[in-house]
């Protein structure tokens, strides 16, 4: 017997491979600007600086990636053009799965499984990426921040997920320590945590599964 009815899952950096995305994006815009930019100083300060963004006044998230894009393109000594910085959220449908992704998906619902979608995104956005998946998402399980009107860790996307799923036995999976598994936890969720780049721990963060990828994962659930 299953011992969860619902699996959901963050999307950017879980399902979808976020930093390719992320790095090519950077690179083709650069590029047409003229700049010779160091793309791994790039993404290094899009991590950091994109944190942040949201812990900011909230902004919908292709306004939250211009923003960051701005910030990132500044400490790099980019003039990016006021007109320009929407280029990630243009490129963001275009970022690909993993390549264990749809794979692993199809794995999960053919055995029963519930699934569902809590992502730091506006919805619009989150559709263009869904066609890249070969299964589908529960409607009532995709959380987005537009709807919650806030970002994870923030408690919005648990508290309304958990609402939605009401008493059934919950699961989620994600990459991300700083954006879902503390909060889970903290929530009461179980966890597993998808730590694709062989990270280290935050202290104190206790996933009730660590797994290296989601084929791990859906060896793991069956």
């Amino acid at each position: 017997m299953q011992r969860w009815d619902v699996v959901t899952f963050d999307c950017y950096g879980t399902l979808i491979d976020w930093e390719r995305g992320i790095r090519d994006a950077f690179r083709t815009a650069a590029a047409a600007d003229g700049f010779a930019l160091d793309v791994d100083a790039a993404v290094a300060a899009y991590l950091e600086i994109e944190r942040d963004v949201e812990a900011e006044t909230f902004r919908r998230y292709r306004d939250l990636l211009a923003e960051t894009a701005r910030r990132v393109a500044t400490r790099l000594g980019w003039q990016l053009p006021e007109a320009g910085a929407d280029f990630l959220a243009e490129s963001l449908p275009r970022w690909p799965p993993f390549a264990d992704t749809n794979p692993a998906l199809e794995r999960l619902a053919t055995a029963g499984y519930r699934l569902g979608i809590l992502s730091n995104v506006d919805d619009d956005l989150l559709a263009g990426t869904r066609r890249h998946f070969t299964v589908e998402f529960s409607p009532d399980l995709i959380v987005t921040a537009e709807q919650v009107r806030s970002y994870k860790p923030a408690p919005g996307h648990f508290e309304t997920a958990r609402r939605r799923i009401g008493d059934v036995p919950w699961l989620h999976a994600a990459q991300s320590c700083f954006h879902d598994v503390v909060p889970a936890r903290r929530h009461g969720i179980p966890i597993a945590w998808i730590n694709r780049n062989g990270q280290v721990a935050q202290d104190g963060v206790a996933p009730d599964k660590e797994l290296r990828t989601l084929a791990d994962l859906a060896d793991w659930l069956k």
